[in-house]
């Protein structure tokens, strides 16, 4: 019979983390078992990695969550109950309608009843006990506190009270045995409770780290956890060694004379079923003015509204060109119907709208959205894809299904303002902020186990300098790349012994926080879609993390704080206070000489994007001379495409030549010197050269800029083929292909670029 124990926490434990849960569940699947649990302190944290995690490893996910109950209301703020401010116990979601339910649960804890911890009471147990199997919990749950106590005939009514609020069916006696001698008595007791009554019993093991020898680490972590060292006397302790993942045979042995809870806890295990749905959009839907029989109808009436102000309105386009960009923006208004975010759209809008009509500065756009005409005639952006070549796939592409990413710009002070006019819009119980994990990296893990292992500091310090300060860098890494660092972790059986420890604990989550920007609109009560917890002053958050939010298909929203654009109004509101004039910042000359000017004297601290040294000193070789040089310097400056910058300077400045494969490749590459630069360009030439799809066009961008070999290699054949049909060279073909494979992948957004640069030139 296959076995599963169900019965983790990842509080106090080495277990959080995605690769931690990857450990875990790897080593439930060596030992033979069918299924493995998840049952944070309080929260759901770890669900979805969990979750995902099981799944693709074809173990069952027992989805649960160990819940603080306050001993009365969770309502009540008492401090005299001591160590009785809140019990344990152990909820189980059996079905889909039980995951719901406990997500209620842990987001009352948070909401309604923090003190200490995220309580819940009986009341709540009563209104969302559905589709949950409960168990009496650890040494720390009302019954086995009154039985340690001696109180057994009490210990017994709270048994039946829960056996009557679950069902029979669904309510446990929990036995436990990792050598601590009061589980001993409560082992007795809870078996001579479930003869008188009936209730089952179920046999369980604490998990707080995957294997018997991790222990050691998992006495440091406590240590760091609780800011202790690990010569204190007075410290937090998990005695015994037993909290480790616990083989079938091993579980039967500890409990030869409950052979039955044994079973039970495969019996229970099997019960638990429950199915996350990812990728299907929950998107809120959007109130339309009277008059508008639909969404869709008063979002084209939006999109001609602007339409015939930005181009119909617009010397610089003819009929002809008006007609044709209009048919785009037909195109583009059909695929946001077809992909189901008309709703999204209009949302973002009116946010929008609602700041620059209450005086709250917002930014010419962000990322992707500034390639769609729809985007720019509503005023979601400022910046012209037209002019500008940016491209509405690099945006939403229907053979991509992915739901659109708009991030926006508000005037830093300003921006709580937008959130709340969101909070007060679509209800307070549909908008939460996002919650954020940090955890412990290279350098800061070596010295939190350094503190608590009692190394001195200036040692410790010493160390963790040793690891380079690289993004991502792990202390692997770090061993092959100082030799140094690698002779003291070889030569030193002390530090040796240090690194290992900090390795093993290295990227597990040491603290929660709330993303800077992102910000979830439900499309009804947050708590029905996913657990909630609190920010430090209270406000709700999600406990699913920004992507897998996305996953799930919420809408979530980057509302972003920008000094810059404070600046940008008040140098126009002074302007206007001291000389009488007014600046319509968005529509001045981006091609003017003495600003091009002077950005290319260098002179730029202070300039959004242009202040670094490294690019002033760029900008002094270029004399740049168009705004589009400065949008390929934004692409440029950056790891990678620096590389590209001297010849980039060289041709502009006459001093290289500039070269086209093919001489229709001039039309997209004249304003970067005959150098790809972004990934538009990428998409553009392959259509124009292979006839490409705008969807194959974008797929052949993603490939190439996230170095999906197989689909790149894929994709190879079509491009060649395509561009042999119309007439070119196969070898210049090859040519353009390589070239491409090794500057795709640095190749940069084109529209972010362009929406930052803009920002850059108005500073």
């Amino acid at each position: 019979m296959a076995f599963t124990h169900l019965h983790t926490h990842t509080e106090y434990s080495l277990l959080d983390g995605s690769n931690k849960i990857k450990e875990y569940v790897a080593r439930v699947k060596e030992l033979g078992m069918n299924s493995a649990a998840i049952t944070d302190h309080g929260v759901m944290y770890g669900v979805i990695e969990f979750y995902k995690t099981c799944k693709a490893a074809e173990i069952n996910p027992v989805i649960g969550c160990e819940v603080y109950v306050a001993p009365n209301s969770r309502l009540e703020r008492e401090t005299s109950h001591g160590e009785d401010r809140y019990y344990h116990l152990i909820l189980l979601a059996e079905n889909n309608r039980g995951y719901e339910n406990l997500m209620k649960i842990v987001s009352i804890g948070f909401t309604e009843g923090y003190y200490y911890r995220p309580r819940v009471d009986f009341e709540t147990l009563e209104k969302y006990h559905e589709g949950l199997i409960c168990l009496s919990a650890c040494l720390a749950g009302e019954i086995p506190r009154y039985i340690v106590r001696g109180f057994y005939e009490e210990a017994k009514a709270v048994a039946l009270k829960y056996a009557e609020c679950f069902g029979r069916d669904n309510f446990f006696l929990e036995l436990q045995d990792h050598g601590i001698a009061d589980q001993k008595i409560v082992n007795q007791q809870l078996i001579r409770m479930s003869q008188e009554t009936g209730i089952g019993l179920v046999c369980t093991n604490d998990v707080h780290y995957t294997y018997a020898d991790d222990v050691e680490a998992h006495d440091v972590l406590l240590c760091i956890q609780t800011g202790k060292k690990i010569t204190d006397e007075d410290r937090m302790r998990y005695e015994g060694g037993q909290f480790y993942v616990k083989s079938e045979d091993e579980m039967r042995a500890l409990f030869p004379y409950a052979q039955e809870a044994v079973d039970n806890t495969q019996k229970i295990a099997d019960r638990c079923h429950v199915t996350i749905e990812f990728g299907n959009y929950k998107i809120p839907k959007y109130e339309v003015p009277e008059g508008y029989a639909s969404a869709y109808e008063f979002l084209k009436a939006l999109c001609d509204k602007g339409f015939e102000e930005k181009y119909t309105n617009n010397d610089s386009y003819t009929k002809e060109q008006c007609d044709a960009i209009y048919k785009d923006m037909e195109y583009e208004l059909g695929i946001i119907e077809k992909m189901g975010f008309v709703e999204y759209i209009l949302i973002v809008w009116d946010y929008i709208n609602w700041a620059k009509t209450h005086d709250c500065w917002v930014g010419p756009g962000r990322g992707s959205g500034a390639g769609s005409r729809v985007c720019y005639c509503t005023g979601i952006t400022n910046i012209d894809p037209v002019r500008y070549n940016l491209l509405f796939e690099r945006f939403l592409n229907p053979e991509r299904v992915s739901m659109p990413d708009i991030d926006v710009d508000f005037e830093y002070a300003e921006r709580s303002r937008v959130i709340e006019y969101v909070t007060e819009k679509y209800g307070k119980d549909s908008v939460t902020q996002i919650t954020t994990f940090g955890t412990m990296a290279a350098r800061g893990v070596i010295k939190a186990v350094g503190k608590a292992l009692d190394f001195p500091y200036a040692e410790m310090d010493r160390v963790a300098k040793m690891v380079p300060m690289e993004l991502n860098i792990t202390i692997d890494k770090a061993l092959q790349m100082n030799p140094e660092f690698r002779s003291l972790y070889d030569g030193d059986a002390r530090m040796h012994e240090l690194i290992d420890m900090a390795k093993r604990l290295e990227g597990l989550p040491n603290h929660t926080s709330v993303h800077a920007a992102g910000v979830v609109i439900y499309p009804g009560v947050a708590s029905d879609y996913v657990p909630l917890g609190r920010a430090s002053d209270g406000t709700p958050t999600a406990e699913y993390n920004m992507i897998q939010l996305e996953e799930l298909g919420l809408l979530k929203m980057d509302f972003l704080g920008l000094r810059t654009l404070t600046v940008i109004k008040d140098a126009v509101k002074n302007i206007k206070a001291s000389r009488g004039i007014d600046v319509d910042i968005d529509h001045i000359d981006f091609n003017d000489k003495g600003t091009l000017d002077f950005i290319g004297s260098g002179r730029t601290e202070g300039v959004f994007q242009l202040e670094s040294a490294g690019m002033q000193k760029y900008l002094r070789e270029l004399h740049p001379t168009t705004f589009e040089d400065i949008i390929a310097m934004n692409a440029l400056y950056r790891p990678g495409p620096m590389d590209y910058i001297p010849s980039f300077i060289a041709r502009k400045n006459g001093k290289e030549e500039i070269k086209y494969d093919i001489p229709c490749m001039e039309k997209y590459l004249k304003d970067t010197y005959g150098i790809t630069v972004y990934q538009e360009q990428v998409m553009l030439l392959s259509r124009q050269l292979a006839d490409f799809t705008r969807g194959q066009s974008d797929a052949l961008r993603k490939a190439m800029g996230k170095k999906k070999k197989a689909i790149v290699d894929q994709m190879k054949p079509m491009f060649i083929e395509g561009g042999k049909k119309n007439g070119h060279d196969p070898k210049v073909l090859e040519k353009i292909w390589a070239d491409w494979e090794k500057f795709a992948s640095y190749a940069f957004n084109k529209s972010h670029a362009t929406c930052y640069s803009w920002v850059a030139y108005q500073t």
